[in-house]
């Protein structure tokens, strides 16, 4: 290759890269929704010109779609063994790390769920009950674990639909498709579903800690922009955001 030649190739290859470290995409768990959306805006704010795009959905899946090669830069997920087993497995740039633990709570768009528990929900007045599928997303799987450990779940089994992740269990609420929800804590603060009905915090005691994780994938190897996001999340700010919508922080005693 000719000098000219190369030193174009690497001016190229210099802006490639210079554009892809300024630009990263995230996997994020659906119940981050309304706190990733600030984290992002905050972050933004402290990074000019840095271009985040954030995708919501389930845990698992985004799992299965990272080891099928799909092009994202950070996973979120509700559930830290997810992004454990893909460091496990030489797709992650990062050990994973806990950013939050989540809290579960029954939740109702037109019900007062405040003045509920697990019980009401065998009502024969309550014939439609929203969880997420526990197959994929960790938020359905916490809400079966508390209705069993509640000895409830062959009673109301047959009540129950299933939301692709937890949002869209929320929206099933939302929309009357489903009387009551076993919905993410962190969306149930959210003024634009705080506003339409009440909630009820289930007990920690009754299904496993949901510890949530991160990692950087094998594609953000290199990519400073996505790095600098990683320890973003651990700044006062962030760390703010993610308290405002009811998240148990590393350091802090869940239940507390």
């Amino acid at each position: 290759m000719k000098p000219i030649q190369s030193l174009l190739f690497a001016c190229l290859f210099w802006c490639a890269a210079s554009a892809h470290a300024k630009k990263i995409t995230i996997a994020a768990a659906a119940d981050l929704k309304f706190a990733m959306d600030e984290i992002v805006t905050s972050f933004q704010q402290a990074n000019a010109r840095a271009e985040v795009d954030v995708v919501y959905g389930s845990s698992g899946k985004f799992y299965t779609q990272i080891q099928q090669g799909a092009p994202y830069d950070l996973y979120f997920s509700a559930d830290i063994g997810f992004p454990r087993e893909l460091a496990k497995a030489g797709l992650a740039a990062s050990e994973a790390r806990l950013y939050a633990f989540g809290r579960i709570v029954l939740w109702s768009a037109k019900l007062d769920a405040s003045k509920m528990t697990l019980a009401n929900l065998t009502d024969a007045k309550i014939t439609r009950i929203a969880i997420a599928n526990p197959k994929h997303a960790p938020y359905g799987k916490r809400a079966e674990e508390a209705l069993r450990a509640s000895g409830l779940w062959e009673k109301v089994e047959p009540k129950i639909v299933y939301g692709e992740n937890i949002a869209h269990t929320a929206e099933l609420v939302q929309t009357g498709n489903a009387q009551v929800g076993i919905i993410a804590l962190a969306l149930a603060v959210n003024p634009k579903l705080a506003s339409k009905g009440g909630y009820w915090l289930i007990p920690d005691h009754l299904y496993e800690p949901l510890e949530q994780g991160f990692i950087l994938t094998k594609r953000a190897e290199g990519n400073t922009l996505a790095r600098r996001f990683a320890d973003y999340m651990g700044s006062k700010p962030a760390r703010a955001i993610m308290t405002k919508y009811g998240f148990v922080l590393p350091g802090e005693v869940v239940g507390k």
